[in-house]
């Protein structure tokens, strides 16, 4: 029996129920595969947490992240919670994905069966891509370093070499290992957003991205302005497999096209480096749906997969993504235009736990 051990941050907000209909699904999924246990570490961290404590986060807690084999976090931050220079006092983004040199935040964008869309006549499928956004570097390299006057402010932007080159192996060695190519025209293909025409930094990491391209001759390269990717990202999404971008880049991106898919509530994304990572929703905590049972968690489930397949559950972690598609193509559940599921956390549980059994049976 193999032992994981995971560290569990709730956060804040809806976080908590989101987060226990993940460990849920998880826990069904290992009671069905019976031959691996999830060691659950539950710890406190986010905005909650810094105000009872004047920190987000313990160095005991980072500690325990260090030693574990991956950290599920539930979304953290509550309005007013800021601190003295006001940026949020919760987010956790700047502590972990530098603190341990997370680089590559991986933000998968598909579309699922009957989900709502602003997007007219998309079948499930057709936007089908993953943004890898640099984690480490770009504008927000600049958090809590900018400079401050009466008069101006500034922060800076900055891209290295090392952190180009590793965050473009990065995005090409996953466009070959993704089992389908850009669902335009099955191609394999890396996008690189960038602003190269304005800022010469841009240019510095289109020309290592060009470099970087020649060593995968398997894989379609193209560089696109940011103005221009947005507009592509709402008009032809089905063209893009695997895009990468800066830093502060992604975070945008990454929204708008949740916005294509049915809101944030249905965006995972895992922060990974060399040696741990993190997993989580793009989502805010969003406090006012607290105890209203309208909380979407699938974006916290979908999460919990690709942990899984991060940890070497690639079956399990197919089987969940599997459940997912089946529970909403049979209406077992409904996401409102806003995003929101009636029944909230418990209705989606019971629903994936009910087909996560059925696609078990019929695997055997």
């Amino acid at each position: 029996m193999k032992s994981y051990r995971i560290i569990v941050i709730p956060g804040d907000g809806i976080g908590p129920e989101i987060v226990d209909a993940a460990l849920a699904v998880l826990d069904k999924t290992q009671e069905l595969a019976g031959d691996f246990r999830l060691s659950y570490d539950f710890r406190q961290a986010g905005a909650a947490y810094y105000q009872e404590h004047g920190e987000n986060i313990s160095a005991e807690t980072l500690e325990a992240i260090r030693q574990a084999d991956a950290t599920i976090k539930g979304p953290v931050g509550l309005k007013g919670v800021r601190r003295p220079d006001g940026t949020e006092a919760g987010v956790l983004g700047g502590i972990l994905r530098i603190g341990f040199d997370l680089y590559a935040n991986i933000r998968p964008i598909k579309l699922l069966p009957k989900v709502a869309t602003p997007l007219k006549n998309r079948a499930p499928e057709s936007i089908d891509y993953v943004i890898v956004r640099e984690n480490t570097e770009g504008l927000y390299a600049s958090r809590g370093r900018g400079l401050v006057m009466e008069q101006a402010a500034t922060d800076t932007l900055l891209l290295t070499r090392k952190g180009c080159e590793r965050i473009c192996h990065f995005a090409f060695d996953l466009a070959l290992r993704k089992t389908k190519g850009a669902p335009e025209d099955g191609r394999r293909r890396v996008t690189l957003v960038e602003k190269s025409n304005v800022l010469r930094s841009f240019h510095f990491f289109r020309e290592i991205f060009a470099q970087i391209a020649q060593q995968y001759p398997g894989v379609e390269a193209e560089s696109l302005y940011v103005d221009a990717a947005s507009a592509a990202l709402v008009m032809r999404p089905e063209h893009f497999q695997v895009i990468v971008t800066e830093n502060m880049f992604g975070d945008i991106l990454s929204d708008l096209g949740g916005a294509t898919i049915g809101g944030l509530g249905m965006c995972p994304s895992s922060n990974v480096g060399e040696e741990r990572a993190y997993f989580e929703p793009i989502h805010g905590s969003a406090p006012d749906l607290i105890g209203k049972n309208r909380a979407n968690p699938l974006s916290q489930i979908l999460a919990g997969g690709m942990m899984l397949d991060y940890l070497g559950r690639k079956k399990e972690a197919a089987l969940l993504d599997q459940a997912v598609w089946r529970a909403l193509e049979k209406d077992l559940f409904y996401i409102s235009p806003s995003g929101q599921v009636e029944g909230g956390a418990k209705r989606v549980t019971a629903a994936l736990q009910e087909e996560l059994e059925r696609c078990y049976r019929e695997g055997k």
